[in-house]
């Protein structure tokens, strides 16, 4: 008996034996880099208060967002936007998708 993978068609099929399984739901590997990001105080402050209360880190979680932006699906449920509304109120973060562009950096 030996045991073998490989990929066929996107899936990766195993042979254990005489024993056939599919890994459809086996997670991607991936790669993740440090990074350094310039974002705006108030609004870090709201993704780290978020990122806390989901129980996950602040890469995971704008990993998360970037995915559903990029597919146009929605991040959060009505759930979790009622919380970022009220970390939004905590930090006094009252920019807005609007602003995003037409923003001016405070001057050191």
């Amino acid at each position: 008996m030996s045991n073998s993978c490989e990929l066929i068609l996107g899936l990766t099929i195993c042979y254990l034996g005489t024993y056939i399984t599919s890994m459809k739901n086996a997670k991607p590997i991936i790669e993740r880099v440090q990074t350094g990001v310039r974002i705006e105080k108030r609004l870090l402050k709201v993704l780290k208060g978020l990122a806390e209360h989901l129980d996950m880190s602040v890469g995971d979680l704008i990993e998360g967002i970037a995915l559903h932006s990029f597919e146009s699906k929605a991040p959060f449920s009505a759930e979790t936007l009622a919380k970022i509304a009220q970390l939004k109120t905590v930090y006094d973060l009252d920019w807005t998708a609007a602003d995003s562009h037409t923003s001016k950096e405070a001057e050191e």
